[in-house]
């Protein structure tokens, strides 16, 4: 909103026909450059130069990347291919019927895998590739080696290493998978790797490394690969199902249970189903629940058939792989002196945003022309072919913040007279962002409301708004935050609830959501405690900070609608009612009484103090009903607190000689004391019964 106030207008200058003349960005930016003097132009450049490089390598940085990888997986997923199934790649699996039916889990049936390879080997296959690591051994090993050494159809035998996947083997499994390999070795049975990389999410976004102590990758070794991707290390290419009917869909590739192909065939048995592998590449696994399964772009959203975040197998990882590599889809990422040059622009484009001055809906125009760039751009990138792993998405629209913030502060810190009016009477009609209560169980948050009798208290600290002025945005942010955590302190220690921050003033209730007999007991403690926080934190603030005065706190009981309040979109929960603006209305009286805390009677009654003592009858600013006052003063002793309390109680009854009587003591005692000499003076210019107006 403040981008569209001119820091530069002439005090003079007059309003066009249909609004004041905008000041072109040119000009803006020279002028700019020109006020900030040195250190402030030091400030804003490094600002700029951080936002930069956040822009730059938001991948790179810890927490932000989780934002990237979730960006990214959406981008994947959205943008994923809807494919038939693919007729190149089959998969057969074991599955847990499998499992269930010899009664092995692992490691897996080796007789019934031997029985499988033996069929498909003269079914015409491709290449055959086994995504199962023979790390122990079996009683039934030899007839399965057999089997791999007379292989005729390229076998490929998954290898894994404790070097380079040590969360998966361990040693004496590694040597027991490099004897095995090592006996069945030939010509056509060869070991494979099937490492996978996951990023620190545990998701599979992108091709492995090839460690050169390892074979070939299981894609590549499959099928021929180019030399110029022999090491890709880019994105995986996941495609999607194409819906067959709704409701329906057919998988991307076929999933075949090994058994199928591990019972004696004839040849008629046998041409029949080599129609299922004839020519593709078949890979052979497992698909067993909670076993090798992975996490990828597509696990973070809800499957429109299950409605479950699906994992996928490993095998089934190795497929879609393949399945790119057969198709040449080698995305390559945006490179790295282009990130540089979109890094700047974006910054650039958030720091001369701040300087706009045009009419709204230009504003808006040019806002949501950039929102849509940070929304769309990287959508249109991936589905160009680019690899977008790497993409900062979110590190450009932080960027762009960071630089329309250090932009836009640097033109606030040098305004005219004109421009810091205009921003105070912008401030008085945009409401202030109110920091809302976490409640414990968002789920059972709903629009309604309940009457309650609560405990209200509202503190103001004098004198801040003038040190807001005198200090350094930074110090007057930490000043506030540690006198808000100081009050916050006590009234969650009380037992209240913290309504809302305005400005520096704190706002909180008792007896919602959770009532409590001595609610009474403990606002007023609270209250007491407040005020003599506040004057701590007078005492202890830093050498060179102008002094602020004191916390004022008002206490007042009765009934508001207590419950959840705003929108679908927006929700607090808060109380509203007389009660509140009572206690809001203490509050302010205490500048007028010359008190720090003021109580109304009907707190006090149930307070459960005996250090309070009348402040007599008032009437508050734009109230009609009339208050009777107490404060509490521990310093006084019990028969001075007596003494005020005959004062009041004398005036009270009309007792004019009692009255003179008391007062006159009490101002040869306490001359000094403000606020107790300015309630004789209240007393003395009102009549028994009387409330004194405060204005």
């Amino acid at each position: 909103m403040t981008a569209s106030i001119a820091p530069d207008a002439a005090p003079d200058a007059m309003p066009a026909a249909n609004g004041p003349a905008a000041i072109p960005l040119r000009k803006r930016v020279r002028r700019l450059v020109m006020q900030l003097g040195p250190s402030r132009m030091a400030a804003t450049i490094l600002f700029l130069i951080v936002a930069t490089l956040f822009a730059r390598f938001s991948w790179d940085m810890p927490l932000v990347n989780d934002a990237e990888r979730a960006l990214y997986d959406a981008r994947a997923t959205l943008m994923a291919p809807h494919v038939a199934q693919d007729q190149r790649i089959v998969m057969i699996t074991y599955n847990d019927e499998t499992l269930f039916n010899t009664g092995i889990r692992s490691p897996l049936d080796r007789t019934l895998l031997a029985r499988a390879l033996a069929n498909i080997d003269r079914m015409g296959a491709k290449a055959i590739g086994i995504d199962i690591a023979f790390d122990s051994p079996r009683p039934d090993d030899d007839l399965l080696k057999t089997q791999l050494r007379a292989m005729t159809t390229p076998t490929w035998l998954a290898y894994a290493e404790q070097a380079s996947n040590p969360n998966t083997i361990f040693y004496e499994q590694q040597k027991f998978l490099q004897s095995f390999i090592a006996d069945v070795r030939t010509g056509k049975t060869r070991p494979t790797s099937v490492l996978f990389r996951t990023d620190g999410d545990g998701v599979i976004r992108r091709w492995p490394d090839r460690p050169k102590n390892l074979p070939p990758l299981m894609a590549n070794a499959l099928a021929p690969v180019d030399a110029a991707h022999a090491d890709y290390q880019g994105n995986i290419r996941f495609l999607l199902p194409a819906r067959a009917n709704a409701g329906q869909e057919e998988p991307v590739f076929a999933n075949i249970p090994i058994d199928t192909f591990a019972v004696p065939m004839d040849d008629e048995m046998l041409a029949g189903l080599a129609e299922l592998v004839r020519g593709r590449y078949v890979l052979i696994g497992g698909d067993i629940i909670d076993n090798d399964q992975f996490n990828t772009p597509m696990s973070r959203f809800v499957d429109p058939i299950t409605g479950l975040h699906e994992t996928m197998i490993g095998l089934e990882v190795h497929a879609h792989m393949l399945a790119q590599q057969l198709d040449g889809d080698w995305p390559e990422p945006v490179p790295g002196p282009s990130l540089w040059v979109l890094a700047i622009l974006v910054v650039v484009a958030g720091g001369l945003t701040s300087l706009i001055d045009m009419r709204a809906r230009w504003v808006a125009l040019a806002f949501l022309g950039q929102l849509a760039f940070f929304v769309a751009f990287p959508f249109w990138l991936h589905r160009h072919g680019i690899d977008t792993t790497t993409l900062p998405a979110f590190g450009w629209a932080v960027g762009w913040l960071l630089g329309y913030a250090a932009v836009g502060t640097a033109a606030r810190t040098i305004g005219s007279r004109q421009r810091a009016f205009a921003q105070s009477a912008l401030g008085k009609y945009l409401p202030v962002d109110v920091a809302a209560q976490i409640m414990r169980d968002p789920d059972q948050l709903s629009l309604h409301g309940e009457r309650r009798n609560i405990y209200c208290v509202f503190t103001d600290l004098e004198g801040f708004t003038k040190l807001s002025h005198a200090v350094t945005p930074e110090t007057v942010a930490r000043l506030l935050n540690e006198y808000l955590d100081r009050l916050s302190d006590i009234v969650l220690e009380h037992g209240g609830t913290i309504d809302k921050f305005v400005g520096d003033a704190v706002v909180a209730f008792w007896g919602a959501p959770i009532s409590r007999p001595d609610d009474g007991a403990r606002a007023a403690a609270a209250a007491v405690a407040m005020y003599q926080a506040g004057e701590a934190f007078r005492v202890d603030m830093a050498e060179g900070v102008p002094p602020i005065g004191m916390t004022r706190v008002g206490l007042h009981v009765g009934d508001a609608i207590v419950g959840n309040f705003g929108g679908e979109d927006r929700i607090q929960y808060t109380a509203l009612g007389d009660s509140m603006n009572t206690a809001s209305r203490l509050e302010a009286a205490n500048k007028s009484l010359k008190t720090g805390v003021l109580i109304s009677a009907e707190a006090a009654e149930r307070s459960g103090r005996d250090d309070l003592v009348p402040m007599g009858r008032v009437t508050l600013r734009g109230r009609a009903q009339p208050v009777d006052v107490f404060t509490p003063r521990a310093d006084l002793s019990p028969d001075q607190r007596a003494a005020i309390a005959a004062l009041v109680a004398a005036h009270a009854a009309g007792d004019k000689k009692a009255y003179v009587t008391c007062a006159t003591a009490l101002a040869a005692e306490w001359g000094k004391d403000l606020s107790i000499m300015f309630l004789i003076e209240r007393l003395n210019d009102t009549d028994k019964g009387e409330s004194y107006v405060l204005s």
